[in-house]
């Protein structure tokens, strides 16, 4: 479905799939941070939702008043709902937190949709971050000995990055004698390795934040395989990544 929504979908169906799935993973995050705060994440996920919106009706430069105006929002909010002063700076430090990570991130998808060559980008991204994501899990189990980062992530191999960096590769390498015949081979290759490269490290921001709420999965909307944020946390840092690399150093 993500794929026909980005190929046939236009900009207001495919932001608006955005905005659903940002919200969704902002009750995630919220549920695993601040579970006693049920109102709050509620309406923290209506505004990030929301707030994915915002390039469709201004610019890239309309994101950071939009977070400033929902940070001031749940700042006056937690200041008078005050549950537990010794927990308040907490509370209101997670808020920051959900809204910067989710939808200011999120919010650069929307923002490549409508860059020239937007559909293409996309498609660029799902390739780089599912060709990284299965070569890594593959190279991880056949050649996995030297672990990545074990206090955060203790299944990930130095071996399975390497690999996963080279299906970014392949999958980049794909889209250029296919689809996207004006994304050059150093185009390929550079977006290849350092997009792959981030998507990685969002895998493990994720694991760090799960890590430290005591959580396995951010959610169970996937059986098995955990949640929104969970299948989401690649392609959160690879977004504004490709979206900048688009607009200042891509040259079609």
């Amino acid at each position: 479905m993500v794929i026909l929504t980005i190929t046939h979908g236009g900009p207001l169906l495919f932001t608006g799939l955005i905005g659903i799935v940002a919200a969704i993973a902002m009750l995630e995050f919220y549920r695993m941070a601040l579970p006693e705060r049920l109102m709050e994440s509620r309406l923290a996920a209506l505004c990030g939702g929301l707030m994915v919106f915002v390039p469709l009706v201004g610019d890239g430069g309309a994101a950071l008043p939009s977070l400033v105006a929902a940070l001031l929002l749940f700042f006056l909010l937690f200041l008078f709902r005050i549950q537990n002063i010794a927990d308040a700076a907490r509370d209101v430090s997670y808020a920051a937190l959900a809204f910067a990570y989710i939808p200011l991130l999120l919010m650069h998808l929307v923002m490549l949709r409508q860059t020239t060559y937007g559909v293409q980008w996309l498609v660029v991204v799902m390739l780089i971050v599912m060709s990284n994501d299965s070569l890594a899990y593959y190279s991880g189990r056949a050649l996995g000995r030297h672990r990545l980062y074990k206090l955060v992530s203790p299944n990930k191999s130095i071996e399975g990055a390497i690999g996963g960096v080279v299906g970014s590769i392949l999958g980049t390498l794909l889209a250029r004698f296919t689809f996207f015949p004006q994304l050059s081979l150093t185009d390929a290759l550079l977006t290849a390795v350092f997009i792959g490269i981030l998507g990685q490290t969002g895998d493990l921001f994720e694991s760090l934040l799960k890590r430290s709420f005591g959580v396995k999965d951010s959610g169970t909307i996937f059986p098995g395989h955990g949640g929104i944020l969970d299948r989401l946390d690649s392609i959160i840092f690879a977004a504004p990544a490709t979206y900048y690399y688009a607009t200042y150093f891509f040259k079609g």
